[in-house]
């Protein structure tokens, strides 16, 4: 049997009531339906229905596919993009709501500070980052972001409490307690006079050139200062601080006292052009809070070692 929209060959069985046979199935080619009657109720198969349009016509099983997709509302770029629109909304929500207000005063005082632009770099609007930041240069570098000279402009105080130069502590007041740039500062200084003193430097029994013209060729002893008995800074200890104090314990040794003026020379362009020093005091067992076995760093304690 065969119509214009499909084919079907079947098995005809005879009718026992008459001559003719008669189909199990029947068939309508309109609908292409397949369907049982004559046969028992437990040998009858299923229904079966098929099309035969979809499989002449790619074209509709395309547009149906497509349909599909429309009606799923968002392709999978656009779910894509929504998530991300999403997040940046929900970025600039927690900015606007949960920005700290001292992260947005760095960010606005940057604006017109060049150094402290530097500083926060590409941590703008990341607050744990900006705090690192700060934190890290407070640390090396003071607390005064817009200070142009590190220096004092007033000259520091000089006194001495019963200093005698075989035992005896030097100290340091500052206007702060120090960075660790100042505390390297100072302990290079002091450390730099110290081996100055150990190799001799500070001996009076030969200073030939001391009150000597440069305007002619001057003339040095070499013999002199060979047989000349030298001179040797002893000892010192490594320099503490506790909170804006500092100081060092010396032997300054057969070291003349004009060591002391070197010192001082020393100190006096420090605190002028790199941090400021209140006052120095040559001898005494204390100053200012200080308090003696005092060494956790928790507590402002820091040092350098010489």
């Amino acid at each position: 049997m065969s119509s214009s929209t499909g084919f079907c060959s079947c098995r005809c069985f005879p009718n026992a009531d008459s001559n003719s046979y008669l189909s199990p199935f029947s068939f309508s080619p309109h609908s292409s339906i397949f369907s049982v009657k004559f046969l028992p109720r437990s040998l009858r198969p299923l229904q079966v229905s098929a099309s035969s349009s979809s499989d002449d016509n790619p074209q509709n099983s395309t547009s149906g596919s497509n349909q599909h997709v429309k009606s799923s509302g968002t392709s999978a770029r656009g779910r894509r993009l929504l998530r991300v629109h999403e997040e940046k909304r929900q970025r600039e929500h927690d900015r606007v709501h949960n920005y700290p207000a001292w992260a947005k005063v760095l960010e606005d005082a940057c604006k017109d500070d060049t150094e402290l632009r530097a500083v926060l770099g590409d941590s703008v609007g990341n607050p744990e980052l900006m705090r690192k930041r700060v934190e890290d240069r407070v640390r090396k570098k003071g607390r005064d972001f817009r200070k142009s000279k590190t220096g004092s402009v007033l000259a520091f105080k000089v006194s001495f409490r019963d200093f005698n130069p075989l035992d005896s502590f030097i100290w340091f007041e500052l206007f702060g307690s120090p960075s660790d740039r100042d505390i390297n500062l100072i302990g290079s200084v002091i450390q730099s006079w110290y081996l100055m003193g150990r190799l001799g430097a500070f001996n009076s029994s030969n200073l030939q050139l001391a009150n000597s013209s440069m305007e002619y060729d001057p003339l040095y002893d070499a013999e002199k200062g060979f047989k000349v008995m030298s001179s040797s800074f002893h000892d010192i200890s490594n320099i503490e601080f506790q909170d804006n104090w500092g100081r060092v314990w010396v032997d300054l040794g057969t070291c003349d006292y004009f060591a002391i003026d070197v010192l001082l020379n020393c100190l006096t362009s420090l605190s002028s052009e790199y941090l400021g020093i209140q006052q120095v005091v040559f001898g005494g067992r204390s100053m200012g809070d200080w308090e003696e076995g005092m060494t956790n760093p928790d507590d402002g304690y820091k040092y350098f070692r010489i």
